[in-house]
């Protein structure tokens, strides 16, 4: 048996687990969008995170669509292997649900009061968050149902926004699209690690072609990070630096990248399940815990007397003007100067050279 102090216990890390698994494609032509997204869902429910801790939205049903030769299912292997669209996938938002805006405020909980609950991140200064997004994407932006975009800088303010409301513990964020590390360059909010799979100028390249689906099933980086979330359990002690290793050149073609510099602490000793999985740690004590008095708070002061620095800090939240950019609403066209005066000239030129002056009153 175990024992511990009960302060300690409370002053540990994560004690909840959320993910948010975006596709932003529509079109049958991008059903491997969808099936990376249902990938990462089939491996973190597997793991232990809930439906009920899991944000997922499909800009398009390719489980549905006419073109399906085996409606209700979505495939991430040649020959039909492995059905990640599975019996009880839960999508939160789909179709002309999937855009910019209702993304961002999932992520910073500016949602209206009708809101249900499965369609809301309910995290909080525990949690860890998983985010995952594929689509296509160029320098700095990621598209939305081929109509819209998010920038990197929309993005990097979202994540801001979520730390300074508490909204998260640590964060993890993963894309798969095309020049993907460009979408964590302007990052600067604590206890980020972020992951991408191709550098700036560079293209995510698709995998596993299917002739009786008559499209690629997957894109190469999300194959091979599947085919090592496949091999993670509960009690696996693989981390974050066995993630890096995912895909290399040789297997992506494009470059993966990671950003760790955001992030408290050494990649080596963050575990995969802290992230892809919910794995409570058990404290067991004999001792009898009195719940009802204050909590004792540790000492963490340098034993020399110096005052601790604070590694990081709160403030007060940002407007939602700031996290959501709109698009600046379009000036009223007017003619340039002169317009109306040479409209004129060129009117009664037209009229004198048909009719002659002896019609002139006829247009005074």
């Amino acid at each position: 048996i175990f024992h511990y102090s009960y302060a300690s216990f409370f002053s540990s890390g994560h004690t909840n687990n959320w993910a948010v698994l975006v596709c932003t494609s529509r079109f049958w032509f991008n059903y491997r969008h969808v099936a990376n997204s249902l990938s990462v869902y089939r491996s973190v429910k597997r793991l232990g995170i809930p439906d009920s801790h899991i944000v997922l939205m499909l800009a398009d049903d390719m489980a549905c669509n006419h073109r399906n030769p085996k409606p209700a299912t979505v495939f991430s292997h040649k020959n039909m292997e492995l059905n990640v669209y599975g019996d009880d996938v839960e999508v939160d938002y789909r179709g002309y649900e999937v855009t910019v805006e209702n993304f961002l405020r999932v992520l910073t909980g500016r949602l209206p009061p009708s809101t249900p609950r499965s369609k809301r991140l309910l995290s909080d200064d525990r949690s860890n968050i998983l985010i995952y997004l594929t689509g296509h994407g160029g320098n700095g932006f990621l598209k939305f149902q081929d109509s819209e975009e998010i920038s990197n800088v929309e993005l990097a303010d979202a994540f801001e926004q979520m730390w300074q409301k508490r909204r998260y513990n640590e964060l993890l964020f993963i894309i798969d699209t095309c020049q993907g590390a460009s979408m964590y360059e302007r990052f600067y909010s604590p206890n980020i690690m972020a992951l991408a799979s191709s550098q700036v100028g560079e293209d995510s390249l698709s995998h596993q072609p299917d002739l009786a689906i008559g499209v690629h099933l997957m894109d190469r980086y999300t194959f091979y990070l599947l085919e090592f979330l496949e091999d993670i359990h509960p009690a696996s002690k693989a981390n974050m630096n066995d993630l890096f290793k995912v895909c290399p050149k040789s297997q992506c073609v494009s470059t993966p990248g990671h950003r760790t510099d955001l992030f408290q602490r050494d990649p080596e000793s963050v575990l995969i399940t802290d992230f892809f999985g919910s794995v409570r740690k058990v404290e067991i004590t004999t001792e009898v815990v009195n719940l009802t008095d204050p909590i004792e708070q540790v000492d963490e002061s340098p034993a020399n007397g110096e005052a601790r620095e604070e590694m990081y800090s709160y403030v007060d939240q940002l407007p939602v003007s700031e996290i959501i950019h709109q698009k600046p609403k379009q000036k009223d066209w007017h003619p340039p100067d002169g317009f109306i005066l040479g409209l004129w000239t060129l009117i009664l030129l037209v009229f004198f050279k048909t009719y002659g002056v002896k019609h002139l009153k006829h247009i005074f």
